[in-house]
């Protein structure tokens, strides 16, 4: 029995993750790829009873009794996500999500985000990490992994809704899987936003040539080869949702859906492809949430688990992306096709890309190291 008891762990703050590579968009998207691998091999675990659930969610009452208690408003969270990973990783975390829309007017992100990285082993804290950016490029990348494997290798135009943070990282990993992307066609409320987005583009993507800001929905996904939808909005009708309609839709796109989605009856059609990033996931969400689950959860994905459930589509015809990328079912098999893949998001993506971004930290010295004790005071 070793008698050292000393743990130290590092903090990262947001400069911090930024020196260490979080940022590192390519490397994000390989780093997710390994993942989904490791995900269908079942090398992992998650939440709630089925091991694949996105985690625990605090709710707030429409009326309490206590005045500071917060009120249920537009994207408040206060969730914990927890999350196991074998593979190369082997390491455990749990992202600790705070979100309240109003915080904009305070200048502030509207999710504010923390990751605990641990030793799987003894659970003894590794790394203590500011998780807006981890949060935001491993969400990015998942629609770059899909696009890997999904999108035509010639896709040029990108079309986007949303020109936020997730919009950002989504059209990153796009990028940064394919080459020839020239074109962007943009979508947003505000003009600042737009603006913003814009700037970011040209000054760090000058390969995209034509930028178009576009006034409808059509306009987004019509002639587009890459299609996603990355706004924020209010849950609970889905005829509210953002719409995508078949006849917008060009033969050989893929459509990448990481928000709010909905689709109309020409994209339920059988030779649409559905691809899922966590079958298990959405099979845990719907088991968590009242029916139709779509109303609750505005994700796609979810949408198909109501066509299940109402017998509109058959379990073979949803796909899972791990199977893809393990190569036990086929990735785009024709140029014609027309791909659409719900982006859920997981807990375990949080842990693959933070135990990247931690073992970088390590090796370039970066962060500060931090005493949890030298001996614990009870043992």
């Amino acid at each position: 029995m070793s008698d050292n008891t000393r743990i130290d762990f590092i903090y990262l703050s947001e400069q911090d993750m930024i020196r260490a590579g979080v940022t590192d968009m390519a490397a994000c998207v390989d780093t997710m790829e390994e993942m989904f691998g490791l995900l269908y091999r079942g090398d992992y675990r998650m939440a709630g009873s089925n091991n694949d659930s996105h985690g625990a969610m605090v709710t707030f009452p429409e009326n309490s009794p206590f005045p500071t208690m917060p009120k249920p408003t537009a994207d408040r969270r206060l969730m914990a996500m927890p999350a196991y990973l074998g593979g190369n990783f082997c390491t455990a975390g749990v992202k600790w999500y705070g979100s309240n829309i109003a915080n904009r007017q305070k200048g502030l992100p509207r999710s504010i985000l923390m990751f605990t990285l641990n030793d799987a082993d003894t659970g003894a804290p590794l790394a203590h990490m500011s998780a807006n950016l981890l949060s935001a490029y491993r969400t990015g990348a998942v629609p770059g992994v899909g696009a890997r494997h999904l999108a035509r290798k010639d896709s040029k135009v990108i079309g986007l809704l949303g020109p936020g943070v997730m919009g950002k990282t989504a059209v990153a990993a796009f990028l940064a899987v394919c080459p020839q992307i020239d074109t962007l066609k943009i979508k947003g409320r505000s003009q600042k936003s737009l603006d913003s987005f814009i700037t970011w583009l040209t000054q760090t993507y000058p390969q995209v040539t034509t930028i178009k800001v576009v006034d409808t929905l059509e306009d987004v996904v019509r002639d587009s080869d890459i299609v996603t939808y990355c706004s924020s909005g209010e849950v609970g009708d889905p005829t509210t949702y953002p719409l995508v309609k078949r006849e917008w839709v060009r033969p050989g796109t893929f459509l990448a859906m990481p928000a709010l989605c909905n689709i109309d009856s020409g994209m339920e059609q059988s030779d649409v492809r559905k691809v899922l990033d966590n079958t298990g996931l959405y099979h845990a969400w719907f088991e968590e949430v009242p029916k139709p689950a779509h109303h609750t959860i505005p994700v796609i994905g979810v949408r198909f688990m109501d066509m299940l459930a109402e017998g509109r589509l058959q379990s073979e015809q949803i796909e899972d992306i791990g199977k893809i990328i393990a190569g036990e079912a086929p990735g785009r098999i024709n140029d014609e096709e027309i791909i659409i893949m719900s982006v859920g998001g997981m807990p375990v993506e949080d842990v693959a890309w933070g135990t990247v971004v931690y073992r970088n930290a390590l090796k370039n010295n970066i962060g500060v190291k931090l005493n949890l004790w030298e001996t614990p005071v009870l043992s």
